[in-house]
């Protein structure tokens, strides 16, 4: 019989044997006591540097320095010693921007041009979920690394989206201390790309406003100079600058229809080679300016060097690549100009919201041009009624008056008996007679409308001249065009710059066989000038010279010369140059 003490201890001894074999010693408790304690520690700490780097990011209204921060706590983040953040460009297929850190400045100088989206990183754009490797060469998208371009076997990468749509990827690798990017880490990167990407958003609206607020800025200041009476040339060259500096663009230029309409003359161009630009005069067909005014809407171009809506001649977008045409369209849809944007070789393409904003800035300095131009029609309407007012009391008093004190003169002379008298008084009827001619032709000058035809200006002429030329030629002249022509070129010497240029435009079709033929006619004020010139066979030994002696006597008529020699093309330079009458 057992004793009741036996009894007792049995179970427990039992139930001590039980506890050694699945509690373990008091040493080993600790151990994982300490090992849970140390990882919820570390759970909290990772956490912890999960909501600085979040706030780190949130901070920032600037998109760079946002860009900069979201790759600085990615890598502090996950202890990672390589982070790069890759933006997608438009095309949704390559890199437009690629923000890193952990390679020095003299490392990215020999690795040479930034990643376009290839391989691994390529990998990410085509299917953007998170990856994770243990080494970037055993992945099957992975073709090496170009040379200078440090060592990096451990890789984690997630996409990076902004209400809905992929923005770009976080790229991470060479996590420190040899060890591997785990789930923790994915997940923790993962998270950080949400709060991510509410912070791009709002750093792109805030850039958005910012943008659009120097816009409305711009026109106010568009709209007050033209409504206080600027010139054209002053308000066209304002809108030319902010457009240039606002868009970030190296070049920008405004083309205005040329009487008749067929063709566009570029008024105004500031920045990178403005000088070759200004003057040009294009068609409205097969170029990127012509389009937009056609179409009357935006024309983008990737590359203004290789685009083919570019005339080659002159050459004139040297270093230059994207490219925007954007149409100044009233509110009724009329087309005032167009105003082309062209970035250095290397900067973004202009984005759908760029050339949103710059459609509506277009709008408003149309809209702007427009009110300036009633006014004007209304201050010249008021000028006429004041004319007609003038004219009329002209007529009706003083005109009447004069006739009756003539005709009072004229019969008092009758009465008078003294010779001297009576010749002085009827030569005083004769000055009244006059006076009566010379206040009639000023009514009738008051009276006078100034003709309005279009296609009246030399401008237009010449323009029209160049497009007819055309068919004969195989292709269209480049034309360029500089100063007041229209005002200071008198109607004569204005008809025979037209015929010469017709004549020198003519030749070349007929004998130079040229690929290639310029035009340039420009005036100071005291003289006009007109160059044409080709890149063909050069001026014939033995042929005929009935053209080139009508111009010459053309020349010589005005009193000035015809120059003839070869030019830098190899072809042949007609230099027509007649002084102007002194004003």
């Amino acid at each position: 019989m057992t004793s009741p003490c036996a009894r007792a201890r049995s179970p427990t001894g039992t139930h001590r044997e039980a506890g050694r074999n699945n509690v373990g010693t008091p040493d080993e408790l600790l151990e994982e006591l300490q090992a849970r304690l140390d990882a919820a520690r570390s759970t909290r700490d990772r956490v912890q540097s999960l909501l600085e780097a979040v706030l780190a990011v949130g901070r920032e209204l600037d998109l760079e320095q946002v860009l900069r921060s979201i790759v600085e706590a990615a890598a502090t983040l996950v202890d990672a010693k390589y982070a790069a953040l890759g933006v997608i460009g438009s095309d949704g297929m390559s890199l437009s921007a690629f923000h890193t850190i952990g390679v020095s400045e003299q490392q990215i100088s020999d690795i040479g041009s930034l990643p376009e989206g290839h391989g691994i990183l390529g990998e990410l754009i085509r299917h953007p979920d998170p990856l994770r490797l243990e080494k970037l060469s055993q992945h099957s998208a992975s073709y090496g690394f170009p040379a200078g371009h440090p060592p990096m076997n451990s890789f984690l990468g997630v996409p990076i989206r902004v209400r809905g749509k992929v923005f770009g990827n976080l790229y991470l690798t060479e996590k420190r201390g040899g060890a591997q990017f785990d789930g923790e880490d994915e997940s923790l990167l993962s998270t950080l790309a949400v709060a991510v990407g509410v912070a791009i958003d709002n750093a792109r609206l805030y850039e958005y406003s910012r943008l659009r607020e120097r816009w409305l800025k711009a026109n106010v200041e568009i709209s007050h100079r033209l409504m206080s009476g600027s010139e054209r040339a002053e308000v066209l060259n304002l809108i030319a600058e902010h457009a240039r500096d606002i868009s970030c663009s190296a070049l920008a230029a405004v083309a205005m229809p040329v009487e008749g309409g067929r063709s566009l003359s570029v008024e105004i161009a500031v920045g990178v080679d403005a000088e070759e630009h200004r003057g040009l005069v294009l068609p409205l067909k097969e170029t990127l300016v012509g389009l937009a005014f056609s179409t009357a809407a935006p024309v983008n171009s990737d590359d203004v060097t290789q685009d083919e809506r570019i005339s080659p001649e002159p050459p004139r977008f040297q270093g230059l690549g994207p490219a925007v045409a954007v149409p100044i369209v009233t509110r009724a849809g009329d087309v005032r100009g167009v105003v082309l944007l062209a970035r250095e070789t290397g900067r973004p393409v202009f984005s759908g919201t760029e050339t949103a904003m710059l459609q509506g800035f277009a709008v408003q300095a149309a809209i702007a041009m427009e009110l300036a131009e009633r006014r004007l029609d209304a201050e010249q309407i008021a000028v006429l009624q004041d004319r007609d007012r003038i004219a009329r009391d002209l007529h009706d008093l003083a005109i009447q008056r004069l006739f009756a004190t003539g005709m009072t003169l004229q019969s008092a002379g009758r009465f008078i008996t003294h010779p001297e008298a009576s010749e002085r008084v009827l030569r005083a009827v004769d000055d009244l007679d006059e006076t009566i001619k010379i206040i009639r032709s000023a009514i009738f000058g008051l009276r006078a409308r100034e003709n309005d035809a279009t296609g009246s200006g030399l401008r237009a002429k010449v323009a029209k001249a160049a497009d007819e030329a055309r068919p004969g030629l195989g292709f269209a002249p480049s034309v360029r065009m500089e100063g007041l022509l229209d005002t200071d070129v008198p109607r004569e010497i204005a008809g025979h710059v037209v015929a010469v240029l017709v004549e020198a435009l003519a030749n070349i079709a007929r004998h130079s066989h040229a690929s290639r033929a310029d035009v340039v006619l420009t005036t100071d004020g005291r003289e006009v000038r007109l160059k044409v010139s080709d890149d063909g066979v050069g001026l014939p030994a033995d042929g005929r010279r009935s053209g080139l002696r009508n111009m010459a006597e053309r020349a010589e008529q005005l009193g000035g010369r015809l120059e003839l020699s070869a030019s830098a093309t190899g072809g042949a330079l007609v230099d027509w140059q007649v002084p102007l009458p002194v004003k």
